[in-house]
């Protein structure tokens, strides 16, 4: 497990169940990614709606230019918000309460240091004494 060099007076317990709260940060850091990317081809959608609205104009369907920009530009994703909203609301919700307990974990368990499960894989998997192989990157 981990190496005597990161864990100090962690236990190999704790080290453990600090990694699996890491990994679950992992993974809301990973859909807030996505909700990132929904929010950015939601956006490219309503910009490239916008396009297709004047083409159907300029191409003399004005009516069903009418109903889409009507109906459809700028209209709202999810009840009452655009996808901007979203991110804000799971950042402000879920996010940022998820981000604060993994922290305050790692204070109060680990001095805050962070990766100790896999600063123990690195030690336990490099080859101690070679190059490229250094546990810590260079000081400058």
């Amino acid at each position: 497990m981990a190496g005597e060099h990161e864990q100090g007076s962690v236990s190999d317990a704790t080290v453990d169940a600090l990694g699996k709260l890491s990994a679950a940060l992992e993974s809301v850091e990973q859909a807030r990614g996505h909700l990132y990317g929904f929010h950015q081809l939601c956006g490219k959608a309503d910009l490239e709606l916008g396009e297709a609205v004047e083409a159907l104009r300029a191409a003399g369907h004005d009516a069903i230019a009418a109903e889409i920009e009507t109906d459809l530009v700028g209209r709202n994703v999810l009840d009452g918000r655009w996808s901007f909203q979203i991110v804000e609301e799971y950042d402000d919700t879920y996010w940022s309460a998820f981000r604060a307990h993994e922290q305050a974990a790692r204070d109060q368990l680990a001095g805050g240091r962070r990766h100790l499960f896999e600063a123990g894989m690195k030690d336990d998997r490099r080859t101690h004494g070679r190059a490229h192989h250094e546990p810590d990157p260079p000081t400058r």
